[in-house]
Order: structure tokens, then sequence, then C-alpha cells
């Protein structure tokens, strides 16, 4: 599923790292995080929280797609079919790093940040993968644009965090804690 988003600002906001890791804790929700094209921006803007390492279990940097095979398990055959930025990819990622570091939820990233991109690939493409154990995994390709690495590296993070907070929040709505937003 493919969201065209023209400047940015049509994205949600980060949300409050100190609910989140509160939120989390308060479930018993662990995560991981599996990223390209942020580097491991995500991952630092889970530890800057104190008191994170209750529910944040690792990182996962893997650039390159040596990496995502090996410390994701990523497949070759996916990876040349589907090239490194799309969803097929983050979905596998997502599924690595929830198995490899044996959480509740993980959350991938990879993408297009820019300088370059191709015709069929352009600056500003970054697909996720968000996977939660007991639900099928959820994949999403936001279309950012050419906003530049800085904006798009920035961008991808708040989505990330995002995915997560709106995971622990859907997670607390179905064991009955909390209203229907």
């Amino acid at each position: 599923m493919t969201q065209p988003v023209s400047s940015g600002t049509d994205q949600p906001q980060r949300p409050d790292m100190a609910q989140l890791i509160a939120q989390a804790r308060r479930l018993g929700i662990t995560m991981a995080t599996a990223e390209s094209c942020t580097g491991g921006m995500v991952a630092a803007a889970l530890t800057d929280q104190p008191g994170s390492s209750a529910v944040f279990d690792r990182g996962f940097v893997t650039y390159s797609n040596s990496a995502k095979q090996a410390m994701l398990g990523v497949s070759p055959e996916t990876l040349r079919r589907d090239g490194a930025v799309s969803e097929a990819v983050a979905r596998e990622m997502s599924l690595g790093a929830l198995q490899a570091a044996q959480v509740s939820l993980a959350v991938a990233i990879t993408g297009i940040a820019g300088p370059g991109g191709s015709e069929h690939k352009p600056e500003g493409r970054v697909c996720f993968g968000l996977a939660q154990t007991g639900e099928p995994p959820l994949v999403e390709t936001i279309e950012f644009g050419p906003l530049g690495r800085d904006r798009v590296r920035a961008a991808s993070c708040a989505h990330a965090l995002w995915l997560l907070q709106r995971a622990i929040s859907q997670t607390e709505r179905n064991l009955g804690n909390r209203p229907e937003d």
C-alpha cells in the first residue's frame, strides 16, 4: 500500500516517547528495530528515553544487502526479485528482527533517502514493515518525495515511531484497557 506525501507535513508527528515507553512497559511489550536508510535513528530515539531498557531489546542496522541477509534472514531471492527498497524486503526485515531478538514488536525501514534514486525507485520512497507476535505483518510504502536526505530520514524515523505507537495502542485497546481513540 503506497501512500504519497507531498511535503512531509501530512505525516503524523513523532509520538511522545515517554508515553510510548511507559505504555509498552505497562503492557509487557518488547521491541526491536531493523533499519537501513535511517541507520539507527529509530533505535536512538527509543534509547534516548530513560527507562527504554525495560522494553527495547536491540536495533539492527542493515545498510547493505549482505547485512540484511546475515542479520535478519532476508532472502537473496527477495532482494534479487524486488530490490532492497520494497515492501517484500521490509516485511522480511521486520519478521527477521522479531525472530532474532525474540521480542513482541519489530519495525523495519528500507528506502531511498537521497540524493538520487531512479525512475522506478525515486528519492523519498521508503518502505516500512511492522511485525508483531500473533499478528500478520503490516507493510506500507510512503512517498516522501525529494525532500533532501536529512528530511526523508527524519520523516522516516517519525513514521516508524508512529507505527510502533499505533501498534502498542491497538494492543492496549484489544486487551480492553483503553477506549477507542
